[in-house]
């Protein structure tokens, strides 16, 4: 049975990650991706909180609570590991600037791909990583699906309109599954990290991560939000290719296990950044 709700679950991850993908390229342009990202210091704002600061917190972290070896380069793996494809969900949640968290999600993608092999064994030794698995699985999955959502978009833009809604429910729908699968299959090794302080360390890597990103966001509140997630959640997908080459099984179910809290806590976290910015939106509208 546990062998079928594993199939489950990286099936749904499969159809979550490239119907997300898809989905947004029907819904946006190469212009909306791009102009935001033509505002250098927000750029490197999330370049210094995502390869920078999140990496020395999760060191810290893991020194703080002296985890064990296994929990310690899961967590520092994790940390070098950013683009993930979950943020433009996220931000939708949080009514956040979309068009800025795709173009954000590919910008930290595509850095993580070169910056991951190179900085990962200094953080923790002998490592060794190979760049081209770590990439081949991001573009295939992220990368390939964007790239002709956006082309359907430009070229077919009254197609594109009508089988968007679909993909975006097919992409909702894999994600709850997900979830559900996730707490269901990593229910007694969440239970088991309980006395070892990985979860606890999880917890506040995750919470620190969003305030981090947060305050580093500027003024705006749909941009703030957006580097608030985006800094927050990590890229399970390239930390688990990393995890599954050069790691044994206790390192790959505690990302696996770190790709739960992270849901857990960010969805509610992103429901609650909504809230504001739909009561700043009421606010600022003129009253008749």
């Amino acid at each position: 049975m546990s062998e079928v709700l594993i199939a489950l679950s990286q099936l749904s991850v499969l159809v979550f990650v490239i119907a997300s993908m898809f989905s947004l390229g029907l819904s946006l342009t190469m212009k909306q991706i791009i102009d935001p990202l033509r505002n250098a210091r927000m750029v490197i704002l999330a370049l210094v909180a995502n390869f920078i600061i999140v990496p020395i917190l999760a060191y810290a972290l893991a020194l703080l609570f002296n985890l064990d070896d296994s929990l310690r380069t899961g967590l520092i793996l994790l940390s070098t590991a950013a683009g993930a494809p979950f943020l433009p969900k996220l931000v939708d949640v949080a009514k956040g600037n979309i068009a800025f968290s795709v173009g954000l999600m590919v910008l930290l993608m595509v850095v993580t791909i070169i910056y991951l092999p190179l900085v990962l064994p200094l953080l923790l030794g002998d490592v060794q990583v190979n760049p081209w698995d770590i990439a081949q699985s991001l573009i295939i999955m992220m990368l390939i699906p964007l790239a002709v959502g956006l082309f359907i978009k430009a070229r077919y833009e009254e197609a594109a309109d009508k089988i968007q809604p679909t993909f975006g429910m097919a992409s909702n729908i894999a994600l709850l599954v997900l979830v559900v699968l996730g707490l269901v299959l990593n229910f007694s090794s969440m239970i088991a990290l309980v006395g070892t302080f990985g979860i606890l360390a999880g917890i506040l890597f995750v919470l620190i991560s969003v305030l981090v990103g947060y305050f580093m966001g500027g003024s705006d509140p749909g941009d703030k939000s957006v580097m608030g997630l985006g800094t927050a959640q990590r890229n399970v997908s390239a930390a688990l290719v990393v995890a599954g080459q050069n790691f044994g099984a206790d390192v790959l179910t505690y990302v696996l296990v770190m790709a739960i809290i992270s849901l857990v806590l960010l969805m509610p976290a992103a429901g609650e950044l909504g809230k504001r910015m739909k009561g700043t939106a009421e606010a600022e509208q003129p009253s008749s």
